[in-house]
C-alpha cells in the first residue's frame, strides 16, 4: 500500500465518519429515537465511505 492510498483511506474514513455523526445528530435532534438516529447515522457513514472511495479508484 502506498502513501497516497494510505492517504486516501484515511481521508475517506474521516469524512465518512464525520458525515454520519453529523447525520446522526441531525436525525436525533429532529425526534428520532437515539437508536434509529444511530441507524441512521451507521447508513450514511457507509454510504459516504463507499462513494468517496468509488470516486478514488474511478480517478486512479
Amino acid at each position: 500500500m502506498t502513501t497516497l492510498q494510505l492517504i486516501s483511506l484515511l481521508l475517506a474514513l474521516s469524512v465518512s465518519i464525520h458525515v454520519g455523526c453529523i447525520a446522526a445528530f441531525v436525525a436525533w435532534r429532529s425526534g428520532t429515537r437515539p437508536a434509529t438516529a444511530f441507524l441512521i447515522g451507521g447508513g450514511s457513514c457507509g454510504t459516504a465511505c463507499g462513494l468517496y472511495l468509488a470516486a478514488v479508484s474511478a480517478y486512479q
